[in-house]
């Protein structure tokens, strides 16, 4: 039987939504293991003077718990 964990996270990137989806996952792999999903939820961007200055990615992460 296994059991399996859902964290929200926000990774953020210069250059695109792809990359701040893929952001936090990689931050993400450095403290959980056997991750096997990622759900994106959200997509923001901060703004400044009329142009995007930072992607924003909301995102559900769902790993195996480990016993």
């Amino acid at each position: 039987m296994t059991t399996a964990k859902v964290v929200e996270l926000i990774g953020s990137s210069k250059t695109s939504w792809e990359d701040a989806t893929n952001n936090a996952i990689k931050d993400a792999a450095k403290t959980l293991r056997d991750i096997k999903a990622v759900n994106v939820k959200r997509l923001t961007a901060k703004v400044n003077n009329g142009k995007i200055v930072e992607y924003r990615a909301v995102v559900k992460i769902v790993f195996v718990v480990q016993r």
